[in-house]
């Protein structure tokens, strides 16, 4: 008989390999039950500091402005969700009525111009919480209040417009009078019908 045909030898290797499995098991089962806390309230504090550290590291907060910075923020947010909620639901409607077989162009369009004013809302109240933040800072900090905030809106800018690009395609505008040409798109997106029948 051979040795590693053995019964004796395969009950050995599976009684080893179930006092393994069940090793592993009882250590997976301890370390979650038994999760070092102390690292998790180190681990989260580092991280709310890395997360308001922009305002912080730019402009030198103290402690009172951050927290003002903190409550400015949320406030602003506040006012806005319910501007942010409507843009949401007209562009909902907005699909479902471009998505039809012969979409209405004044509903569209009357959409679009809700949108647009919703989003107008929203920049106007965006420039009187940048009003806001600026009171909070001293003469120094505003001036680099106002490059963090360019920066800002500038990066996101950038950010939409490479997307938008990654995505199509744009011809550039022709030289010329470039009032005209914009006016020309105007009335060719007004009535996208007209042209779809020639």
């Amino acid at each position: 008989m051979d040795f590693l045909s053995s019964k004796r030898f395969i009950s050995i290797i599976l009684a080893i390999l179930v006092v393994l499995n069940l090793t592993l098991l009882g250590t997976l089962w301890w370390q979650n039950t038994h999760a070092p806390k102390k690292n998790e309230k180190v681990a989260k504090i580092q991280k709310n500091k890395n997360k308001q550290s922009i305002f912080e590291k730019e402009l030198n907060l103290t402690d009172e402005q951050s927290k003002q910075f903190n409550t400015l923020r949320f406030q602003h947010f506040q006012r806005t969700l319910p501007a942010l909620l409507a843009i949401s639901g007209l562009k909902r409607q907005l699909i479902q009525e471009a998505v039809k077989a012969e979409p209405d162009t004044l509903v569209i369009k009357a959409l679009a111009e809700r949108i647009g004013s919703q989003q107008a809302l929203i920049e106007y109240r965006l420039a009187w919480h940048f009003n806001d933040l600026s009171k909070v800072c001293t003469l120094e900090q505003r001036n680099s209040l106002q490059n963090v905030l360019e920066k800002v809106t500038a990066r996101s800018y950038k950010l939409k417009r490479r997307l938008l690009l990654k995505r199509i395609r744009l011809t550039p505008l022709r030289t010329g009078n470039a009032t005209e040409q914009v006016k020309n798109i105007d009335t060719e997106t007004e009535k996208p019908s007209d042209t779809s029948s020639q």
